[in-house]
């Protein structure tokens, strides 16, 4: 079981899916992540926010919970997407939150809409690289858009495509969450 953090439905506890398929952000990785995102310019109030590869959708609904104006979770694991959409409840309604149930790959196929915050933890064996050039070439980023990307800390450094320039890493433990601007 996890929990929203933060924001106005800070303390909710949150359903995870069953088995070993997803790997949920833990509490501690998600609290230093939106520490991050809360210390940037303009912060996450208002902001479109998009979590690919959701999962539980822990990410999007915290960010959904501390005050983003949109949220679209992308998840393409059905009994995910059901967990997801009864974890909808935990957050408050005045934020506009979309569940795409979908690979990300169709989802970034389709008509690009423009992301100021782009958060991405896929299955640690999956590759990020063409994701993320799909994203800073695409129209899926706004101006200055930041991409947030979990990663195994076995797994060494992102390489950053052209169009997005990397900001900093920070590691927890077997986890890394490496960040990015869109240029």
């Amino acid at each position: 079981m996890s929990r929203v953090i933060g924001g106005a439905a800070g303390g909710r506890r949150l359903a995870t899916p069953p088995g070993r398929g997803t790997r949920p952000t833990s509490d501690r990785v998600r609290e230093a992540l939106f520490s991050s995102l809360e210390s940037l310019p303009g912060g996450l109030q208002g902001v479109a926010f998009l979590d690919l590869y959701a999962g539980s959708g822990a990410v999007g609904l915290e960010a959904a919970s501390r005050g983003a104006g949109a949220v679209t979770l992308v998840e393409r694991d059905p009994s995910a997407v059901k967990v997801i959409r009864r974890n909808l409840a935990a957050v408050p309604a005045s934020t506009r939150v979309e569940v795409v149930a979908s690979t990300v790959e169709r989802f970034l196929a389709g008509t690009p809409a423009p992301y100021q915050t782009v958060f991405l933890d896929p299955p640690y064996a999956e590759p990020v690289d063409r994701v993320l050039a799909v994203l800073a070439v695409s129209g899926w980023l706004a101006r200055d858009a930041v991409v947030c990307v979990e990663r195994a800390t076995r797994d060494g450094a992102i390489v950053w495509p052209e169009g997005l320039v990397g900001l900093r890493s920070r590691k927890y433990g077997d986890t890394t969450l490496w960040y990015g601007r869109a240029s």
